[in-house]
């Protein structure tokens, strides 16, 4: 892809621009100044960007995109991110916004160039989850060797770029906090070009994932903790937008929250949150990191209610700190561990501050920072962190620098009297002296506090051992280590502070779900957070890609999966269930009807089917390919037997069973068993995702008479 034009090229004219906004008092004014500017640019014929290159992989599309061809006579925005980028992740809710307020038909398209700073993050099923974890609704580009984010030049993670309906450069917005002047160019472009005709309302072939995938218990589970008093565990179920209080046996007790995102007190179950990440457990109460709404929530399990501890509800650009909590705005709380700070014990919830890379204290009681005067109760204020995105290392706590720090776990015991930190764009596991607030190196990154790309996947002392955007850290008392999920090498590592060794303690270091048979043999998938089992020997560890908890038995070095019970909330009642969820077929799909199966009651039907994808497509493993049963009119005939599973493999013939009530009831008419697929596929050579479904449908003719044995009955279609 030859380069044509990059933001080189723009930003000598676009600064005249931006100077003459900023001097700029009415709105009148300033769309007047974009109107001016527009016409200028569309006497340059050397602003045309080049292409997307072919083969790349796309999301949410039917197809790859062209600006010359679904894109031409579009303004289309380009948000070059990074899915581990906090700041990326603080532009969605302008994206999300500004897609409400101006849809595909009106001329506008988003397109997410995803350009990846880890390797990790360049792998088709990890951008497709962070696409489905932050609810990403426009198409998404992966362009895993960034070839487009160096033709035009970009320099940073988020960067906007706005183009014309020829493919022509108009704009840059580089960083985040730039809500206002986005909505203003886009809503000017639009009328510009609408006014000149040169605007298309065609449809791009939009298809979103989220839309077709089956429902999972729990949804990009992101930190896990534990009550070692009650023996009980809070879950983040970020993806569902709540938290649920499990006994050790995975029966909910409490589900508090969700489906949908808000930001109510209340109830519990009239509260809501958004994406929560971190969650602290003591006794009936749970304290929350309520990320994306900017807030720190309380769960009073006792009274049964929510309320807000602190944060106003929006992102807060104050690095300081120190009012009170409900006045005090907050950026992007990731975790939170209970502590003591000059007074009683557990008088302060340390914040994990990823949104201004800081650590910051919420005082419960009132109580003292060190070296710090006197704070009350209800105070929310700057502990450690510069606010500058560093590996800064510094005896001085205000004069360090974090880089997106996401998990907490406090050591208040002696040697070691400290608070470590999971400081994820540094990929380093940091100290923070609780009797002085000095910030050092544990294991990880590099001397350079700078170099925020020193990461890897390597054993070893200090900062010898490499690390991949770690999110979460666990400390064990009894055994003096610290346990460390090491997300984008999908491993838990192990750290000794006495010696600082870092090695890995499970997982293979690809991205699976495989349990066992041994530690090294099990496969997780971006695991987010983790703690330790109370009186237990066991590590519970949230592995958020695969949307579930996972126990590490510490004695017999195995991995199982930890049941969630969600049938058996009764604290709080969860919404009617009913019969599993599955998406409706889409028109497209093939409908498949078989000649009548003459049956008797208690026989087994047995489904046989082959099933085969276009030539030159694979299964997509990141969207898995479902099947599901069903019996619309009769649903007895299914009771208490499976109705879902996953497809794994085409290459084997897909067998499933279900055996009839021996007892009849009265049937519709013309009873049925309706088998539908749902396939997920992509070219093998890159390009296009695309979703596949069919149904077969077998008509029943039930005799009075019941039988044993079974029938089978074989099913075929090419997609």
């Amino acid at each position: 892809m030859a380069s044509q034009c990059s933001l080189s090229t723009l930003f000598p004219i676009q600064s005249q621009l931006d100077n003459a906004l900023d001097d700029a008092t009415t709105q009148q004014e300033k769309e007047h100044l974009v109107h001016q500017y527009l016409q200028k640019l569309d006497e340059r014929e050397d602003l045309k960007i080049p292409d997307f290159e072919e083969g790349l992989e796309w999301l949410n599309t039917e197809g790859p995109l062209s600006l010359s061809k679904e894109l031409s006579g579009k303004v289309v925005i380009l948000d070059f991110f990074t899915y581990c980028c906090i700041n990326c992740m603080h532009i969605l809710p302008d994206l999300h916004q500004l897609e409400k307020r101006h849809p595909v038909k009106d001329g506008l398209v988003i397109v997410g160039v995803h350009s990846a700073k880890f390797p990790n993050e360049k792998v088709l099923r990890n951008v497709c989850s962070a696409v489905l974890r932050y609810d990403i609704r426009h198409p998404v580009v992966n362009d895993g060797d960034a070839r487009l984010w160096h033709d035009l030049e970009v320099s940073c993670w988020p960067t906007l770029v706005l183009l014309g309906p020829r493919g022509n450069l108009l704009l840059s917005l580089v960083g985040e906090g730039h809500r206002d002047r986005l909505a203003l160019f886009s809503g000017a472009a639009l009328r510009h070009y609408g006014g000149r005709g040169l605007l298309r309302d065609h449809p791009v072939g939009i298809r979103l994932y989220r839309d077709t995938l089956p429902p999972t218990i729990l949804s990009f589970p992101g930190k896990v903790a534990v009550d070692a008093r009650r023996k009980r565990l809070a879950i983040a179920d970020t993806g569902h937008h709540r938290v649920l209080v499990v006994s050790q046996a995975g029966e909910v007790l409490y589900a508090v929250g969700g489906p949908e995102s808000g930001r109510q007190d209340g109830r519990l179950s009239e509260a809501s949150f958004c994406a929560p990440q971190g969650v602290a457990i003591k006794g009936d109460t749970v304290y929350v990191a309520d990320t994306e709404n900017h807030l720190i929530r309380k769960i009073d399990l006792l009274e049964g209610r929510v309320s807000t501890l602190a944060g106003m509800g929006v992102q807060g650009q104050d690095k300081e700190g120190g009012a009170m909590g409900l006045e005090q705005p907050i950026s992007s709380p990731w975790d939170v561990a209970l502590g003591t700070a000059g007074g009683e014990e557990d008088n302060v919830l340390w914040i994990a501050m990823a949104g201004t890379h800081q650590i910051w204290a919420l005082f419960l009681a009132d109580g003292k920072l060190p070296k710090a005067s006197e704070s009350k109760a209800g105070t929310c204020v700057r502990w450690a962190g510069s606010g500058g995105e560093e590996n800064r290392n510094n005896a001085y706590p205000h004069k360090a620098g974090f880089a997106q720090p996401s998990g907490l776990a406090p050591a208040p015991e002696e040697p070691w009297s400290c608070l470590y930190v999971a400081d994820s764009e540094s990929s380093t596991v940091r100290t923070l002296a609780l009797k002085d607030g000095a910030v050092k190196m544990l294991v990880g990154g590099e001397r350079d506090p700078l170099n925020l790309f020193a990461f890897g996947d390597v054993d070893g002392k200090g900062v010898e051992a490499k690390l991949q955007h770690p999110l979460g850290v666990a400390w064990d008392p009894e055994q003096g280590l610290l346990y460390v999920a090491d997300s984008y090498n999908h491993k838990i590592k192990v750290v000794d502070p006495k010696t600082k060794q870092c090695r890995v303690l499970a997982g293979t270091g690809e991205a699976g779900d495989v349990l066992g048979p041994g530690f090294l043999d099990s496969a997780f998938n971006e695991p987010g957070g983790l703690c330790v089992g109370a009186g237990v020997r066991v590590l519970y560890v949230a592995d958020t890609n695969n949307h579930q908890v996972k126990v590490l038995d510490m004695d017999t070095k195995t991995v199982s999966l930890f049941p969630v019970l969600t049938e058996t909330v009764d604290s709080v009642p969860a919404k009617a269930s009913g019969p599993p969820k599955v998406p409706k077929l889409p028109k497209s799909a093939a409908r498949i009807v078989l000649p009548p199966l003459a049956v008797s009651p208690g026989l087994t039907v047995t489904m046989e089917v082959t099933l085969s994808l276009p030539e030159g497509t694979k299964l997509t493993e990141e969207a898995p390919s479902f099947w599901s049963l069903s019996a619309e009119g009769d649903e007895w005939l299914l009771e208490g037997q499976v109705v879902t599973g996953d497809i794994l493999d085409l290459s084997q013939v897909l067998s499933l069973s279900t055996k009839l009530p021996a007892m009849t009831r009265t049937a519709s008419p013309s009873p049925a068993l309706t088998l539908s697929v749902w396939v997920y596929c992509c070219l093998a050579q890159g390009g296009a995702c695309m979703m596949k479904a069919a149904s077969f449908t077998q008509p029943l003719d039930i005799g009075p008479a019941p039988a044993k044995g079974g029938v089978t009955v074989t099913m075929a279609h090419a997609f």
